[in-house]
């Protein structure tokens, strides 16, 4: 049980296996049905969810109800609303299950201890919250500047695993593109012999 999550602290974390000892008993595990969800626009988020197994999404809805998807998260991959965690906000966005996943569910008091037990995971924190940052401007300039296919292209970089596992429709709703233009796109790349890579 928790492989991948025991696997991500020891390998990325800076966890020694001594450490990860002293806080398994802050581990708390959850299956979820596919079409199940996490948390719901309005509600304040207190967990960060880090998918053992399966596929979650995180999104928000506009004004006209229409879907638009911040980030996946696939094995062995963090995934909460950091502003409503941080602030105690009410949140703007929902996580959903895209298939049957198992999660790990950290809360305040996990991070409290890791982090007192741990020194190489407060080192690995902040550079991880580093990393979201500069992922976010990255995303950000994509979509104001980069063309569909640029962006595409980062899209499979970045979720190489997800492709072939969703709907092209979350696909163009992560890209901020329609799906007939997604379409297009493929199809230029498949007619020009690019590996999509």
């Amino acid at each position: 049980m928790h492989q991948n999550f025991k696997s991500y602290l020891l390998r990325k974390g800076g966890l020694t296996p001594a450490e990860y000892e002293q806080i398994t008993s802050y581990i708390r595990a959850k299956k979820i049905k596919k079409g199940s969800y996490l948390l719901r626009e309005g509600e304040i988020c207190t967990l960060t969810f880090f998918v053992e197994a399966g596929l979650l999404r995180l999104y928000r809805l506009d004004e006209a109800g229409k879907e638009h998807i911040l980030q996946f998260a696939s094995e062995s991959w963090l995934v909460s609303d950091r502003g409503s965690v941080y602030f105690k906000a009410p949140s703007k966005c929902y996580i959903d299950a895209i298939e049957d996943s198992t999660v790990i569910l950290l809360d305040e008091e996990f991070f409290t201890q890791i982090n007192a037990v741990s020194k190489g995971f407060r080192k690995y924190n902040e550079r991880l919250l580093q990393n979201h940052i500069r992922h976010l401007n990255d995303r950000i300039n994509r979509l104001l500047s980069a063309s569909a296919k640029e962006r595409y292209l980062a899209f499979i970089k970045l979720y190489p695993d997800v492709l072939l596992r969703v709907p092209q429709w979350m696909v163009a709703s992560y890209l901020g593109i329609k799906p007939e233009s997604l379409s297009r796109v493929r199809k230029d790349l498949a007619s020009s012999h690019q590996k999509p890579t």
